[in-house]
């Protein structure tokens, strides 16, 4: 395929605010140029990648990325504790230690019952478990054929994007997750996000209080 598509591609992913997939590329292309077009998912890819090198070469501060089945523009991993500084929308939206515990159980077991779940966390689910559905980060995926045939939960596409992964091949391994635990930069990250929660719960309990004397005066 001749790279004249690759300012369509670039364009067609700059404007896409979901995750676009090859074939969805190749199905807008060929809708405006027409189905004798010869392109396949491959010369997307190719496209992609030559796209990827110029960004790369020009010192760009983003790159496109495969995500949740998809591509979609991304800053490049240099930048993003930057980015993450200065993001505080991110921290509001953040999912508490009990919920990332029961996401992760979901996301290597499932589909898993609620009964399943409970068992592995040797505590009752009902309310992460409505956070996680309200958040559309996990989903009902049918009903297991045991006794009650209880509801099965698996995660979703929002889950893949939340965490930046492609495919749930994508997960890091059990040995990986150890090496991670202790990177020296996980461990300054997590104790932020530690120190950020403690003043958050201050600052509530310091806004209940006022509050409380208030309504007494």
């Amino acid at each position: 395929m001749d790279n004249i598509y690759n300012s369509v591609i670039e364009a067609l992913i700059f404007s896409s605010d979901e995750p676009i997939s090859e074939n969805e590329i190749i199905r807008v292309i060929k809708g405006i140029d027409g189905d004798e077009i010869d392109i396949k998912v491959v010369d997307i890819q190719n496209s992609i990648q030559e796209l990827n090198n110029k960004y790369a070469a020009n010192n760009n501060a983003f790159k496109i990325i495969k995500i949740a089945n998809g591509f979609l523009f991304a800053t490049t991993k240099e930048n993003a504790k930057y980015i993450g500084y200065l993001s505080s929308e991110k921290t509001k939206r953040r999912l508490s230690q009990s919920a990332l515990e029961t996401l992760a159980i979901i996301a290597y077991k499932q589909p898993i019952t609620k009964p399943e779940l409970e068992q592995i966390r040797g505590v009752n689910s009902d309310y992460i478990l409505n956070t996680l559905l309200e958040k559309n980060l996990i989903n009902i995926t049918g009903r297991a054929e045991s006794i009650g045939r209880p509801l099965l939960y698996g995660t979703t596409t929002e889950f893949l994007k939340y965490f930046g992964l492609y495919s749930l091949s994508d997960l890091p391994k059990p040995r990986e997750i150890e090496e991670i635990m202790k990177d020296e930069d996980f461990i300054e990250q997590k104790n932020k996000i530690m120190m950020n929660l403690v003043e958050e719960n201050l600052e509530q309990e310091l806004g209940t209080e006022n509050e409380s004397s208030n309504e007494t005066e």
